[in-house]
Formats: structure tokens, sequence, C-alpha cells
């Protein structure tokens, strides 16, 4: 990357605090710009669009679209821009769903600042970058089969209301970011507690701590 030229940066994140700290790192970069930032998916969507940015970082848990959906629609209107997702995910699927959706890169918000930078270079140099803290786990999870791991059983759509049961939404603010009906939610909580074995939802917040998906 050249300084001057810099490289030019969308950050779509819904926690302020989180996406200033994004913007703060790149500014601290001389080969770096931040040309726009966003808190919710269709907004980074169309802010891509406008902008053509030469990387676009998001947020993987967004209001009304989430950041895998957001790159299946820009990838869908062939973007130039280099897309990553930022999450706190380490769950394997995760990771595979946001690749397989056109992802150019994985990042961990727990991770060091410098991975950020790593990233935007290596992909900038036609690279696909998954978190030094992920590659080993994604490994291991990529030999079992999806028989042997019922996550691997849930619809996309089962998942993402897992991912914010889990993160302690209610069902009415899952409907708001969704963009469907509360009771929607619920038909998709009944059916992926039945495919998961669990009972309710702190035997469903122990197997995403079991799995590593949260943290205590």
């Amino acid at each position: 990357m050249d300084e001057t030229n810099p490289t030019t940066v969308v950050i779509a994140d819904d926690h302020a605090i989180v996406r200033e700290g994004f913007v703060a790192l790149c500014q601290s970069r001389p080969e770096l710009k931040v040309i726009g930032q966003c808190s919710d998916g269709v907004e980074a969507v169309e802010m891509i669009r406008s902008l053509e940015p030469d990387f676009g970082l998001l947020d993987n848990h967004m209001p009304r679209l989430s950041g895998v959906e957001a790159i299946r629609r820009l990838k869908e209107g062939k973007t130039r821009t280099r897309l990553l997702i930022l999450s706190i995910s380490r769950e394997e699927r995760t990771v595979r769903e946001a690749l397989e959706a056109g992802a150019d890169g994985y990042l961990l918000k727990d991770g060091p600042s410098r991975h950020l930078i790593d990233a935007i270079n290596y992909v900038h140099d036609g690279g696909v970058y998954i978190s030094p803290l992920l590659q080993r786990s994604v490994a291991f999870a990529s030999r079992e089969s999806a028989a042997e791991d019922p996550l691997h059983t849930l619809s996309p759509r089962e998942h993402e209301v897992f991912t914010h049961l889990v993160s302690g939404l209610r069902a009415k603010e899952i409907a708001e970011r969704l963009q469907i009906s509360p009771k929607t939610v619920d038909t998709y909580r009944a059916s992926l507690m039945r495919k998961l074995n669990v009972n309710d939802l702190v035997s469903l917040v122990k197997f995403a701590i079991d799995r590593g998906i949260i943290s205590t």
C-alpha cells in the first residue's frame, strides 16, 4: 500500500465505541483513509455501493442486515470492494458461512489490532485472510461431519436467531434486527432448540459457552 495513494475504508458496526476504535486505528496509519462509517447492514450496503471503497469492514451482527447478508448483496452487485467480517464468534460454521458468502477475510474483534493491518495487507495482495487465532480451531472443526455436529443441522436463519439469543437479545429485538415478526422468531427458537436438544434459554447459553461461541 502507498501512503501517497491511501487505501480507502468504510467501517460498519452498530457499537459506536467499537466502530470508533477501528476508525482511530485506521486513521493512525498514513496508508489508510476512512471515507465512511455506519451502524447497520442496510446502510453499509448503500454506503459501499455509493463510495466504492477499497475495503469494507463489516460487523457480523448489525441491525436490519447481518454482515454476511450484506456481503451476499454486495457480491451480487459485482462490487470491487474487498470485504472483511468483524466478529466475536470463533465458531467454524460462522467462519465458513462468511467465506461462502464471499468475504475476503474474517477477523476476531478480541484479536490484536495488528491483525487488522495484516488482514488488509494480505487481502490487498490477493489472499483470503482468516485470523491466526482461528486457523487451528477451524482446521480441526472442518474434519467433523455435519452429522456429528448438531449446529450444522440449523438453517442459516435458525443460526442467526441462535446467535442473537445467546448474545442476550430478546425476541422483539431479534425480530427488529432480522426484519421478521416476534412470532416467527419464536418459531425459529423452538425449532433450533429441538435440533440442539435443549429445553430452555439457560441450556442454550450453556451450549454456546461449551462450544466457545460466547464467553462467560
